[in-house]
């Protein structure tokens, strides 16, 4: 699952509507996160400094948290022994005792499995901020029928990478951007949000489905993935597949900068739920005010039992979190202690974000269901996080 910096700095929903974790850092401007502030040009974790924390024994790993886990581990060892390690941390051979021994070791003695092979690194400061996020579930159809109005559009094809014709060819570097090619073959940029809700992909057959709800569906948006209850009952479960290119904008911060959030008389909570409820009750601003994110996702339906995260792995409640994989090995455990206690302990590094960036900025997962939004809708934590890496490649990055 990924998200756009989907649902992340201010507190609570300002915080969330930054987070999001379904769209690929790279298509995301990249602010800076605790432990990396702007203009210190620290890049990854070999830079940010790592020293040893307690041991893994010390933590008090609860049985059932370890269990999913390690469960979660296993999932992500293809990746930790193919891919290269952004952070610098480590080598993918490193991964490879833990991953073959997870293979046959039993959940009921997963706690013993963290012991034997990990041990804990804190990264830079250690001081964490987390947020949440989670899998919507709204109404949608698979055709479009009176109450489902809000298209739900699948890639369009001629959205690519292209080179406007004004920059040099010895300037193109990396990715070239998002957009589109007009009828004279040059690179223009593509629809954004108001443009797209005003019909320019209507009427050629993109639509995977409809929404019944385009608030409910802004959000959806925001998460990078979610389901769909179709008038059956049955689920549809769609996924990311692209973006459009276009800048987002955090609309939680934008209200705060209003002074539309906060407490007292007219004012609203800084949480997801109180950002709908501005725009359920004042229709035309709310509309406006979404429409500042000119940012639009494309999705797939998925058949999968769980939202994909960043490395193609389904990620799992209360056990997957998204990272900035500059400082945190994607797969790698992570322990955190903070001031939401229902957020420590211990999860698994399996997805990145928009606004996920930095030293210890972590995205935790909730799964769905009302639970999952409440909890991930009001998440804004600050406490402290360790890595949980091979033994011995703390002593190795300090000889190094």
């Amino acid at each position: 699952m990924r998200r756009w910096g989907t649902l992340a700095a201010l507190a609570t929903a300002t915080a969330l509507l930054a987070s999001c974790r379904l769209i690929p850092s790279g298509d995301a401007p990249r602010p800076a996160g605790p432990g990396e502030a702007p203009g210190t040009g620290v890049t990854s974790a070999a830079f940010a400094g790592v020293r040893h924390g307690p041991s893994v024994g010390a933590l008090g790993l609860a049985a059932e948290n370890a269990g999913t886990a390690l469960a979660s581990f296993l999932d992500t060892c293809p990746a930790l022994l193919s891919r290269e390690d952004k952070s610098g941390l480590t080598y993918p051979e490193d991964w490879r005792p833990a991953c073959d021994a997870a293979e046959t070791w039993p959940y009921d003695r997963a706690q013993a499995f963290f012991l034997q092979f990990f041990e804990t690194a804190r990264v830079g400061t250690g001081e964490a901020f987390a947020t949440g996020y989670f899998e919507p579930e709204i109404r949608g159809s698979r055709t479009r029928r009176p109450g489902y109005d809000v298209p739900v559009y699948r890639t369009p094809p001629e959205l690519g990478r292209f080179w406007p014709d004004e920059v040099p060819e010895s300037e193109r570097t990396g990715r070239a951007p998002l957009g589109r090619l007009d009828a004279e073959g040059k690179y223009t940029l593509y629809y954004e949000r108001a443009e797209i809700e005003d019909g320019a992909l209507a009427n050629r057959g993109l639509e995977l489905a409809w929404a019944a709800d385009p608030v409910e569906f802004f959000f959806l948006q925001i998460q990078g993935s979610g389901l769909l209850r179709l008038p059956d009952g049955s689920l549809m479960r769609i996924g990311y597949d692209a973006q459009n290119g276009r800048e987002y904008v955090g609309i939680g911060r934008v209200m705060r900068e209003r002074g539309l959030l906060g407490e007292g008389p007219g004012k609203y909570p800084g949480s997801m739920q109180g950002i709908m409820r501005y725009i359920r009750e004042n229709p035309e601003e709310g509309r406006e005010l979404m429409r500042l994110n000119k940012s639009w996702i494309f999705f797939r339906e998925l058949t999968t039992d769980g939202p994909l995260g960043s490395l193609g792995v389904p990620v799992r409640r209360e056990s997957s979190v998204a990272v900035d994989p500059a400082f945190v090995p994607y797969g790698a455990p992570v322990w955190l202690d903070v001031d939401r206690n229902v957020a420590d302990g211990l999860w698994i590094a399996q997805d990145t974000g928009g606004a996920i960036r930095g030293a210890n900025r972590f995205d935790t997962f909730w799964g769905n269901g009302e639970d999952a939004r409440e909890i991930a809708g009001g998440m804004s934590a600050r406490g402290s996080a360790l890595v949980l890496l091979p033994k011995g490649t703390v002593a190795r990055l300090n000889r190094e």
